[in-house]
């Protein structure tokens, strides 16, 4: 499995990772054919720099606008404002959404952040490909994924 992820959202990723921080941020990326073209900046209700939960209120709106854009929740992403890309035991445990991408920002060195992605297969993470692609002007044709 391969996510790509358009441009412009690794920078709105970034900024509100930096501006959360030392909280962790969070929040979701929608789009189809495993190609996320919509970035969604999501609450972090715990207020924690170690674990996060989004506000329902936002997963709805954030639901809401990717059914009338009829595309689907690929990845949900926060941020690691202290530690590495990986998925922590509080991750694993929390990773009960199937079929998504869980995308991690860690701003442990702050020069050179670090996105990466994890799928959950039998409780385990396994990593899959990241790539930034530039941002195009329409999505890639349906095949059938549909609208979650």
């Amino acid at each position: 499995m391969k996510l790509t992820v358009e441009a412009h959202i690794m920078p709105a990723m970034l900024a509100t990772a930096r501006e959360a921080a030392p909280l962790e941020a969070c929040g979701l990326l929608g789009g189809r054919n495993e190609h996320a073209t919509e970035f969604y900046r999501l609450t972090n209700a715990d207020a924690s720099g170690e674990h996060y939960s989004m506000l329902p209120e936002e997963q709805f709106a954030a639901a809401k606008d990717m059914r009338a854009k009829d595309i689907k929740m690929l990845a949900i992403w926060h941020s690691h404002p202290a530690t590495p890309a990986r998925m922590s035991d509080e991750d694993l445990r929390l990773a009960y959404t199937p079929d998504v991408v869980y995308l991690i920002l860690s701003l442990a060195k702050p020069d050179n952040p670090d996105l990466r992605g994890f799928v959950v297969k039998e409780g385990w993470p396994v990593e899959v490909e990241v790539a930034l692609t530039p941002d195009t002007e329409h999505l890639p044709p349906d095949h059938g994924d549909g609208p979650t």
